[in-house]
């Protein structure tokens, strides 16, 4: 088979040369943009009047006919045409001859495929956003059952202070929050059309890059046709953001795996997010979210990755930027899989609240709020701190916790107990009376999901 750009040479292009230069074994993915990219392009043609308007009806009818049948799957993507681009411009002459060629008239491959990626990325931003917004409502739907639900705080996983359960889940909220903004920011970025850019230099053809711009729903046009051609900025934003997400899909794994161990058992995942052993019939296993914590390095690699490929690249297009696609496509995919599981891990998810509660009673993270106690009592900070370790080491070597020892055992460290410390000991109140803004309290953990069902709105309203 000729070449479409073929007229140079005097040989045929060694196989194994065609194998690795090749793309359309992974940029196949881009058929649906490539074909928006061309009917905005073409009709931006006959618009300028470098086409005319039966050229543009007859290309507009055969880019139509060859998309329906790539839906369908009608039709065989050939090796020798290398890439997406260059084998949907042959279905297109295949289907209404020579005239398909005039396609690409005023662009390059090199302008063409960023504005495949950048219409990809602009597609499949948007729907991650979603995914996070339902993620973020399983959230907000477990914490408003779980306000008065008390778990132990922890730092350097040591038991630290009583919180509200659903302060804990909220955290990871404001976390996936934070990603969606990044997204959502990033988009401005993914926003530019570089189509019209031609290979480096602009074209000789008297385009409106402007009028693409419109037609495929850009805000903006780059300005400098190198740039526009070489730019890879917005999928390194994207999967600089996408790694972030994935962080915090892992840290929330996590603590699944961790609190569904039956060492915790703070909670127990739904039946259908686990699997069982092959010899050992009593597991229950948590290998959504463990292959949720897993999944977030292969991300990291393909930022990396693509880092690397960029990072010594001289102006303009490059063919190793043909190795731009793979780990985008790659995680997008595992980002978007990954969110919806998590969405359904998370609203079926079992909360044990009595053994939430019988760890916060067998603890001592109610310390700090003796140390508080006898702070208004008069007593200096400092002081009140090493009153209450000494206590602490007391009861730890009596086997007791904080609850169990009376009055007595208090007053023999401070004259300023009395009966109302063990009002003060009590995990509820300890949870209460954090009551500045942000705290665990109930009353500050009922505003917060207030204000998280507000942000859940901004972007549902939007989408509407």
């Amino acid at each position: 088979m000729s070449k479409l750009w073929g007229g140079r040479f005097t040989k045929d292009t060694n196989k194994l040369v065609e194998e690795l230069t090749a793309s359309i074994s992974f940029d196949q993915k881009l058929a649906r943009e490539d074909i928006q990219g061309s009917l905005a392009h073409v009709q931006m043609l006959a618009e300028c009047g470098i086409i005319t308007n039966e050229e543009m009806q007859s290309i507009t009818a055969g880019l139509n006919k060859v998309g329906e049948k790539i839906e369908k799957g009608e039709l065989t993507y050939s090796v020798e045409n290398e890439d997406i681009h260059m084998n949907i411009e042959a279905f297109l002459i295949d289907e209404i001859g020579p005239v398909g060629g005039k396609l690409h008239t005023g662009r390059s491959r090199n302008d063409q495929v960023a504005t495949d990626m950048h219409l990809y990325l602009k597609n499949h931003t948007n729907d991650i956003i979603k995914l996070i917004d339902d993620v973020q409502a399983a959230i907000v739907q477990q914490a408003e059952d779980n306000i008065e639900t008390i778990i132990p705080g922890y730092t350097h996983l040591q038991r630290a202070q009583p919180v509200s359960f659903a302060h804990h889940m909220m955290a990871y909220f404001w976390m996936l929050q934070r990603d969606k903004e990044r997204l959502l920011d990033s988009l401005e970025r993914v926003n530019w059309l570089p189509l019209g850019a031609g290979a480096l230099a602009g074209t000789t053809f008297p385009i409106d890059r402007e009028r693409t711009a419109e037609l495929l729903g850009f805000d903006k046009v780059y300005p400098n046709s190198m740039d526009a051609v070489s730019d890879r900025d917005f999928i390194l934003e994207f999967l600089s953001a996408s790694s972030i997400l994935m962080t915090h899909i892992s840290r929330l794994s996590e603590e699944f795996v961790i609190w569904s161990s039956e060492e915790f058992n703070f909670i127990e995942l739904d039946d259908s997010f686990c699997t069982g052993s092959s010899i050992m019939p009593q597991k229950k296993n948590p290998d959504v979210p463990e292959l949720l914590r897993a999944k977030t390095g292969r991300v990291y690699g393909d930022l990396v990755g693509l880092l690397t490929v960029l990072k010594g690249l001289p102006l303009a297009y490059n063919k190793d930027m043909q190795e731009d696609k793979e780990g985008m496509f790659d995680t997008v995919e595992t980002v978007e899989g990954s969110l919806k599981l998590l969405a359904p891990m998370i609203a079926t998810m079992n909360v044990n609240i009595d053994t939430m509660r019988k760890a916060v009673n067998n603890d001592y993270s109610n310390a700090t709020d003796i140390a508080d106690y006898l702070v208004t009592k008069g007593m200096p900070f400092r002081e009140a701190h090493e009153v209450i370790g000494k206590i602490v080491l007391n009861a730890i070597e009596q086997g007791k916790y904080l609850l169990d020892l009376n009055l007595e055992e208090y007053q023999a460290f401070s004259p300023l107990f009395e009966e109302d410390i063990f009002e003060v000991l009590a995990p509820e109140h300890v949870m209460g009376v954090r009551n500045s803004y942000g705290g665990t309290s109930p009353e500050q953990v009922k505003m917060q999901l207030e204000l998280a069902k507000d942000k859940l709105g901004v972007i549902q309203d939007s989408e509407k």
